[in-house]
C-alpha cells in the first residue's frame, strides 16, 4: 500500500557565498595572492585596474556550461543594474593608511647550491670505478636533512641491487662510507648515529689530551655521558671534575646536526608575510592590514562595453543573447568575490583589533607575563561571530609588532587562578617557570617539585604533574639533563 507522510527536518546550509568567504578568512596574505591570480584568471570579467585591452578571450561561448543550470531569458536582465556598478569605485579595495603608490618592498632570496648537491660535487674530486661511485652516490641520496644516514647498511644494500642495479656487500658499504662519505664536508655527514657523528669531528681535529680524552669517553661510556652521570665517568676514567669539564666543553662546542648548518641547504627558506602590523606611535596602538590583503578590483571595461553594445542595439540575435547569458554568470560570480574579499578585510581588521584591544598591556610593553587569558570565545562573543570564525583568523595569520612578527594563535592562552583568586594566563606562569629555571644553579638544577614550591611562593599554586607538562612544552629538560661541571 502506497503512505503518504509529512516529515520535518531542521537543516542549515551554507550558500556558496559563504563557503567562498571562509575560504578567503583563513588564507594567509601570500595564499590569498595567489586564489586572487586564479580568479582574475578564471574569470574575465574582473579586472585588476590596469588597462589590458586583450584581457578578455573572444570566444567566450567556450568558457561557459550551462549543463543542468537554469535557463533565463535574456530579456530578463536588468542590464542598468549592471551598467550602473562599475560607475560606482567602492569597488576599489585600498587598506587604511596605504596610497596608491606605495610599493610593496620583500628581500630576495638567492638559489644558490643544495645540500645534497654540494655532497655530490665532492664526490667528483675521488677517483672511482663505476661500482664505487654508484655505492657513494647512493649513500649521499640517503643522507636527510640533519646530515644522518638513519637506515641500515643491510637495507642499503638491498636497494643497491633493486634501484641501482649493483650487486655488492655490506662490508663494501661500509668501507665506502668510512673512506669516502665521513670525509665530506661539513664534517661529520654521514654518520649513523649522534655517537659517530660527534666522534667524526673530534678526529677531524688536531690531536691533544683533551679530545683524545673525548673520543675516548664517547666510546666507551656515551650512555653516561649522555645521562650526565659525572661521577661515574671521573670513576671510570679516573679523570678529575676539572678535566671533565674541559671534555664537556670540547664536545659541546661540535656540531650535532651537521646538515642543518649547510648555509645551501635545499630546504626553501620560507618568508613569512605578516598580515597585520601593530605600532607604537606616541604612546598608542595602530594597526594597519597589510596593503596585499586589500588590492584594486572592478568589473572589467571589456564587459561593461559589452553590455552597452547589446542595450544600444535594435535587433537583438540569438547570438547576442547568449553572450548576455553569459556575460551575467561572469559579472555575478565578479561580485560575489569582489564582496567576498570586502567582507574578508572587514572580519580580518575586526578580529584583530578586538584582539590588539584585549591584549593592549602586553603590545604596548612586550612584556608576556601581561598576556592576559584568553581564548577563541572571548574574542568571537566581543564581535558577535563565531569562533570557528575567529578560529580560521587567528590560526593562519601573523602580524608584525614592535617585539617581532607573531603569530595569532599565539596570543591565546587558558586561564588559571593565582593564590589571590584572580585569572592569570598559563604563558605569565610558563615566563616565570622559565626564568626560574635560567637563573638556577646549574650544579645543583631544581626538580619539578622545588619549581612548583618556587611557584607557589611567587603567588601561583599549581601541581608538579602541571609544572612538568610545562616544562616539556617550554623544551626544558629534566633537572638531571640540566645539570653542569
Amino acid at each position: 500500500m502506497l503512505k503518504q507522510s509529512l516529515q520535518y527536518k531542521l537543516l542549515q546550509k551554507l550558500s556558496p557565498q559563504q563557503i567562498q568567504l571562509m575560504k578567503l578568512i583563513q588564507l594567509p596574505t601570500q595564499a590569498f595572492e595567489e586564489r586572487l591570480k586564479q580568479e582574475i584568471e578564471e574569470n574575465p570579467a574582473l579586472d585588476t585596474g590596469k588597462d589590458e585591452s586583450d584581457s578578455v578571450d573572444e570566444d567566450l561561448s567556450n568558457e561557459f556550461d550551462d549543463t543542468g543550470s537554469e535557463k533565463i531569458d535574456a530579456e530578463d536582465i536588468n542590464i542598468d543594474e549592471y551598467l550602473s556598478d562599475d560607475e560606482v569605485p567602492n569597488y576599489k579595495m585600498q587598506a587604511n593608511n596605504y596610497s596608491s603608490d606605495d610599493e610593496e618592498k620583500s628581500v630576495p632570496y638567492a638559489a644558490g647550491t643544495s645540500f645534497h648537491q654540494s655532497l655530490k660535487n665532492q664526490l667528483n674530486t675521488y677517483s672511482f670505478d663505476d661500482e664505487e661511485k654508484s655505492i657513494a652516490e647512493f649513500l649521499v641520496g640517503s643522507i636527510d636533512d640533519s646530515g644522518y644516514i638513519r637506515r641500515d647498511i643491510l637495507d642499503l644494500v638491498d636497494d643497491l641491487a633493486f634501484t641501482a642495479n649493483v650487486f655488492t656487500t655490506e662490508e663494501k658499504v661500509i668501507a665506502i662510507l668510512k673512506k669516502v662519505i665521513h670525509t665530506l664536508d661539513p664534517i661529520g655527514v654521514g654518520a649513523r648515529d649522534l655517537k659517530e657523528c660527534l666522534i667524526i669531528q673530534l678526529k677531524r681535529k688536531d690531536k691533544n689530551k683533551t679530545r683524545s680524552l673525548a673520543i675516548d669517553i664517547l666510546e666507551n661510556a656515551f650512555d653516561h655521558f649522555v645521562k650526565k652521570h659525572y661521577k661515574k665517568l671521573q670513576e671510570k676514567f679516573h679523570i678529575s671534575e676539572e678535566e671533565l669539564k674541559e671534555v664537556n666543553i670540547e664536545i659541546s662546542k661540535l656540531n650535532s646536526k651537521p646538515g642543518s648548518s649547510y648555509a645551501g641547504n635545499n630546504k626553501i627558506a620560507e618568508q613569512i608575510v605578516p598580515d597585520f602590523s601593530i605600532k607604537l606611535i606616541d604612546g598608542e596602538l595602530d594597526l594597519v592590514l597589510n596593503s596585499r590583503n586589500a588590492p584594486e578590483l572592478h568589473i572589467s571595461k571589456e564587459y561593461n562595453n559589452m553590455l552597452k553594445g547589446y542595450k544600444e542595439s535594435t535587433v537583438k540575435s540569438k547570438s547576442q543573447k547568449d553572450a548576455v547569458f553569459f556575460i551575467k554568470q561572469k559579472l555575478d560570480a565578479a561580485k560575489w568575490f569582489i564582496d567576498a574579499i570586502k567582507q574578508r578585510q572587514q572580519t580580518l581588521l575586526v578580529t584583530m583589533n578586538t584582539i590588539m584591544h584585549y591584549q593592549y598591556d602586553y603590545f604596548l610593553t612586550g612584556d608576556e607575563r601581561k598576556l592576559k587569558p584568553m581564548i577563541l570565545k572571548d574574542i568571537a562573543d566581543k564581535i558577535n561571530m563565531d569562533v570557528s570564525t575567529v578560529s580560521r583568523v587567528a590560526n593562519s595569520k601573523y602580524v608584525s609588532t614592535p617585539y617581532g612578527t607573531k603569530l595569532i594563535k599565539e596570543f591565546f592562552s587558558e586561564s588559571m587562578k593565582n593564590d589571590q583568586g584572580e585569572d592569570v594566563s598559563t604563558k605569565e606562569i610558563k615566563k616565570i617557570l622559565e626564568n626560574v629555571v635560567a637563573e638556577e644553579n646549574k650544579k645543583k638544577p631544581l626538580t619539578d617539585e622545588k619549581l612548583a614550591a618556587i611557584l607557589k611562593e611567587k603567588g601561583y599554586p599549581i601541581a608538579r604533574r602541571t609544572v612538568a607538562k610545562y616544562r616539556e612544552q617550554l623544551d626544558l629538560p629534566v633537572a638531571r639533563l640540566r645539570k653542569e661541571i
